[in-house]
């Protein structure tokens, strides 16, 4: 232990020290061939209505500016908000939409189109003929509808719409106008925290509860903080008609959520109070629901949740009292919700989790008990009077239980029809059909007594995407479509019409773009293209790419997705350098550790996420390489993470040095949150490569001591765990050269931009080679064309040096 406490010293000596040897640079540009592919028109994104019947294209740029990125921001009980736009600071807008009936060729224009605009915030009205949308403006965020009849745009409001707690909207259910999140007239000024004098000390007390919280972000820090928090939530709701009509439904409030029961009779309203907190972000904080009529008349308080601090340790943990309210699907006005059984807390032993009740309208009678659960409650699919589809799962043995019960008998038992290892994706069961009602609320898909289930169809030969059809009174499957494609992927995505057999499906090859197709599974005929989607990525269509399965010393199978240089020969095989890029997995059991779900007939698509660019640059890649963790029975997987991530690392090398294609000695290894801690202590703990690439990791877990990733336990419960795992705290170690990128405004939990900093400079003091590289203005992922580009010259001119750079057999 004595030279963590050397460690430890040595971070306090570093706290108030400037990096030094910076260089002053500007941004640069990749190398031609990866700028070509970079640098693209993408794709539109597709929606479609419940029907399957309209099609909407949304557009957008590949990327984001660093103008885009450089705007006010408020970090703020775990948002980050624009004041002045009153809408989040990092939501990703769409600058066009386009129009077309399904089954038609034509793309059509949507007229009266506010210009340039950014849109966000998009549904489909009940009756789904039109559809309405956000459009943020300098000074705050419009509210827009465009008629579907006649695909003509009109503006409902100024800019006066309050985002800032996300959808700010909710249809009527006749359709007749929206309910809309408004600011209020009369709002207090914003105060500066840089400049505002405080008027005494942060006090911050334990009242001796046990509370274990994880690493949050963007927390709330003083009582400024609170009161500007405060002011960006207060909203007032406004109901704004098609027929010009604006109408205050209900004066201000920090409205969170809002829902009309399918009749659209009540609305559900969520709303949240003080006391706020410095340790959890605003979900956390106490709330009340309370259910109105469609007048805006109030009804009752539902429930009222307190400020959640002190919930008990462990991933299954949990709130007692109500949970998860919401309306019934295939019910006029039914509510439904969850109950914890254990008090939340998992050490507790019982034999149900938590139990399901509902309540109908007008809510005064006795909660009815619909079901219990024997894991943790997971979600409910409502089907009728008769069926619905339950589910449960518990995280620490990976058990995933799926039930069909009776809703209107509560003394029928549920039905067990899946049991199963949620990782093991050979036995995925796929996903329930479910289909607009008559009330206009999704439930399942029932024909008769069965309903379909769409899967993935993963196998140990390969992905065959299929439709099951599953009677609910004998739980007995019947397989009615499987796809057959050896050559390609198909992922089928909703049905036209169950009947006749019409489904929707999306096809793509390795060098042709996904599509959507209309394809009927009782015949044998070709299926029909709806769109024509361009693979922008052509300057590698001729890329050599193979899912190549190999074993750990220990036997774990393993695979990897390889990539080689267009016109390599593997006959000859000349010796090339190579990439391995991966994120660690933790399993409980072997036997779903050693499936894969890569599929070599998918579409290689290319971002800044992955390292394919440098295919083109004359480098072998082994991309999504699998790196599980695995600890079964009482043993849990990060007893023995550094040495299970060092044969993972060694297999895959072996393996393609096995095939004759890689130079062993001029490896490098990369990876991106989670994978760039991977790639640290690679480095760190093994004499394996030439040079590493960690982007946006946490490399000191003390910082995270209440858990991290898939970690439940704490830094006392097991301190060997966390410092074995740091990097940071072996840094004396690292010797191999290691390039480091972090976003100057990380906002994720426990990957602080300081980890990247700190790391740095414990690195430096011990003389390793290594590079810190700060994006500005970025956050966990990066989104700025001149940072994501310039990411990929860094990357690049990394690689060049100490890995292609190095002899051959050096």
């Amino acid at each position: 232990m004595k030279r963590f406490y050397l460690l430890f010293l040595l971070i306090l000596l570093m706290t108030n020290q400037f990096i030094d040897s910076q260089e002053n640079i500007t941004y640069q540009l990749p190398p031609a061939e990866i700028l070509e592919l970079a640098d693209i028109e993408r794709a539109p994104s597709v929606s479609m209505d419940s029907k399957g019947e309209q099609m909407l294209f949304f557009y957008r740029n590949s990327f984001k500016t660093l103008s885009d990125l450089n705007q006010p921001e408020m970090r703020l009980a775990g948002l980050r908000i624009n004041p002045d736009a009153n809408i989040s600071s990092t939501m990703t807008y769409s600058n066009h939409i386009r129009y077309k009936k399904t089954t038609d060729k034509e793309v059509r224009q949507i007229e009266g189109l506010p210009s340039d605009p950014l849109i966000a915030n998009v549904s489909f009205s009940p009756d789904e003929t039109k559809f309405a949308f956000t459009n943020t403006v300098e000074n705050g965020v419009e509210l827009w509808v465009v008629d579907l009849e006649t695909l003509q745009a009109r503006k409902a409001t100024n800019a006066v719409v309050n985002a800032n707690a996300g959808f700010p909207y909710s249809w009527f259910n006749d359709g007749s106008g929206l309910l809309v999140r408004i600011l209020p007239e009369e709002r207090p000024g914003l105060i500066d925290t840089q400049k505002a004098l405080p008027e005494g000390p942060i006090v911050t007390v334990s009242d001796g509860q046990v509370s274990q919280n994880r690493t949050y972000q963007d927390l709330l820090k003083n009582p400024a903080d609170e009161a500007n928090f405060e002011m960006l939530m207060t909203s007032d709701l406004y109901k704004i008609g098609f027929d010009g009509s604006t109408a205050l439904w209900k004066t201000a409030g920090i409205y969170i959520g809002h829902s009309f029961s399918p009749d659209g009779r009540y609305l559900l309203l969520t709303t949240l109070s003080r006391p706020f907190s410095y340790m959890v972000p605003y979900y956390s904080f106490p709330n009340v629901t309370e259910i109105y009529n469609a007048e805006g008349e109030f009804v009752m308080q539902f429930n009222e949740q307190p400020l959640l601090e002190n919930l008990p340790i462990g991933f299954m943990a949990t709130q007692e009292g109500k949970r998860n309210i919401n309306w019934r699907s295939d019910k006029p006005s039914t509510l439904y919700w969850v109950e914890a059984l254990d008090k939340g807390d998992p050490e507790v032993k019982v034999d149900f989790r938590d139990e399901i009740f509902q309540l109908d309208a007008p809510f005064t009678g006795t909660p009815h008990s619909l079901a219990k659960t024997i894991n943790r409650y997971a979600g409910i699919t409502w089907g009728n009077d008769e069926y619905a589809i339950l589910r449960d799962r518990w995280w620490n043995t990976r058990n995933q239980k799926i039930y069909v019960f009776n809703p209107s008998d509560n003394g029928e038992e549920p039905r067990i029809f899946v049991d199963r290892n949620y990782q093991n994706v050979y036995d995925d069961p796929g996903y329930p059909q479910t289909t607009k009602n008559a009330l206009g609320t999704y439930t399942l898909q029932i024909d008769g007594n069965s309903i379909y289930l769409f899967g993935d169809g993963v196998t140990l030969e390969g992905q065959f995407p299929f439709i099951d059809e599953l009677d609910l009174k004998t739980l007995k499957k019947r397989r009615i479509y499987q796809s057959a494609y050896t050559d390609k992927v198909e992922e089928l995505v909703t049905f036209l019409d169950s009947k006749k057999g019409t489904v929707i499906t999306r096809i793509e090859s390795p060098t042709e773009y996904p599509n959507y197709y209309l394809r009927n599974i009782r015949n044998k005929r070709a299926p029909q293209p709806l769109t024509a989607f361009e693979n922008p990525f052509k300057s590698i269509e001729n890329v050599y790419k193979e899912v190549i399965s190999y074993k750990r010393d220990d036997g774990l199978e393993l695979t990897g997705t390889l990539y080689l240089p267009a016109g390599y020969d593997r006959e000859k095989k000349e010796k090339l350098p190579m990439i391995i890029w991966a994120y660690p997995t933790e399993y409980k059991d072997r036997n779903s550790a050693g499936q894969t779900t890569a599929n070599p007939n998918s579409f290689t698509y290319l971002s800044y996420g992955n390292p394919i660019y440098w295919v083109t640059r004359g480098y072998a890649i082994l991309d999504d390489a699998a790196f599980p963790i695995v600890g079964e029975g009482d043993e849990q997987p990060n007893d023995t993470f550094v040495e299970q991530l060092v044969a993972n690392a060694k297999a895959a090398i072996d393996a393609v040095d096995a095939l004759g294609y890689i130079d062993r000695k001029r490896v490098a290894v990369g990876g991106h949150s989670y994978g760039a801690f991977m790639t640290a202590n690679l480095l760190t703990h093994s004499d394996l490569f030439a040079a590493g690439i960690a982007r946006s990791g946490a490399y000191n877990r003390t910082l995270t001591p209440f858990g991290f990733q898939a970690e439940e336990r704490n830094y006392w419960i097991t301190p060997e765990t966390y410092n074995v795992m740091s990097p940071f705290m072996h840094a004396d170690k690292m010797k191999t050269p290691m390039l480091l990128i972090h976003g100057e405004s990380d906002n994720n939990s426990g990957t602080h931009t300081m980890q990247s900093e700190r790391y740095f400079q414990a690195l430096k003091s011990f003389g390793a080679p290594v590079r810190l590289v700060i994006l500005p203005k970025e956050s966990h992922g990066y989104a700025a064309r001149e940072n994501v580009l310039h990411l990929l010259w860094e990357q690049d001119q990394w690689l060049e040096r100490y890995v292609k750079g190095k002899k051959v057999g050096d």
